[in-house]
């Protein structure tokens, strides 16, 4: 029988696997018909639509801030985390690169394919900063996220993990400063410091950090600070973008507490349980390839209810063999290898 806490992790992931279904649902939906409206028939669109789903995206970095901050906190050697990110993002990234190519190029994709060159050079995740195209869109993710992944391994080599409010506060309000100087005087401040610094991401970073705190700390003064940073989290949110987008926030950020709470047992269903275990690999399959099948199904007739489901459970397919026979076993032979190193150095 798994622990508490490890029963809780799972309810976390399995939120994970729900953001990255709302984004899929959201693409082959909403975003499929808006690119490819001949493709998805006149007066036959899907039954459902999914145009809020890309706020699946803003809950993987609340769950990102939580998870790499719970790892960085447990990390006892700075060449474990890198390690341990490099198995995890990497060898299934490299794979859905080229498998994304390949199909993409063998069903056709107007306006989306790209070459080989540029599958290369998307191999690093960085290559939006050098405006190079994605070999599919959700790409750009990465990017935000391994920038944050540095920062925090900065802040954790520095030795201030324990300063997290402090910097954070600090990138909040700059966040601020931005769009104010923007918005109300016309001034706009370099953009790569915006970029590299992700300070349009970061108030959803900050939430999930503030919630592992949160749940992690006890004593009667231990919820002061998360709180405080939650707080100028939400109000970066409410003034740079909406009270929706705000709201939305407090309601995925409190999601996210209570399944870190183990107060969601209905995550704990095993559809969800391994929905949250292949969302990584779905989300870098999902998008050029779901279309590509989409548009060479609506050519035949097909309803887009349909296209819809058949491009769903080929994602979800492909996804679960990707998890189990690329990301799963590399991610094991990586550590493993990194494990035995380090025992005989050490």
């Amino acid at each position: 029988m798994s622990s508490p806490s490890t029963q809780r992790l799972v309810q976390v992931d399995a939120l994970r696997g729900l953001a990255a279904m709302a984004v899929v649902l959201f693409h082959y939906t909403t975003r499929f018909t808006q690119l490819y409206p001949s493709g998805s028939g006149t007066g036959s669109g899907p039954s459902v639509f999914f145009p809020d789903g890309h706020y699946g995206v803003n809950l993987f970095f609340i769950v990102s801030g939580f998870v790499i901050f719970m790892t960085l906190e447990r990390t006892r050697h700075p060449m474990d985390f890198v390690v341990s990110r490099f198995s995890r993002l990497f060898p299934a990234y490299w794979v859905a690169i080229f498998l994304t190519l390949f199909l993409t190029h063998l069903l056709g994709l107007p306006g989306k394919l790209v070459g080989l060159e540029t599958a290369f050079a998307n191999m690093l995740m960085l290559h939006g900063l050098l405006r190079v195209p994605h070999v599919d869109g959700v790409y750009w993710t990465l990017e935000v996220e391994l920038l944050f992944y540095l920062g925090m391994f900065i802040l954790y080599r520095l030795q201030r993990l324990d300063r997290i409010h402090l910097v954070l506060f600090g990138l909040l309000v700059l966040r601020l400063v931005y769009y104010v100087l923007e918005k109300q005087f016309g001034i706009s401040l370099p953009w790569i410091l915006f970029r590299l610094m992700i300070l349009q991401y970061i108030p959803w970073f900050a939430l999930g950090i503030s919630v592992y705190l949160a749940s992690h700390r006890s004593g009667p003064k231990a919820w002061h600070r998360p709180a405080q940073t939650a707080a100028m989290a939400i109000l970066t949110l409410l003034v740079c973008e909406s009270a929706f987008v705000a709201a939305l926030a407090v309601a995925l950020a409190t999601a996210v507490l209570f399944a870190a709470q183990g107060r969601l047992p209905v995550l704990g269903f095993a559809p969800f349980v391994w929905l949250g275990t292949v969302s990584y690999p779905l989300y870098l399959l999902h998008e050029n390839i779901g279309w590509a099948i989409q548009l060479r199904l609506r050519a035949t007739g097909m309803s887009m209810d349909l296209v819809i489901a058949a491009a769903l459970c080929f994602s979800l397919v492909l996804a679960g063999a990707l998890t189990r026979w690329v990301e799963q076993p590399a991610m094991r032979w990586i550590r493993m290898r990194y494990k035995n190193r380090t025992q005989l150095k050490r």
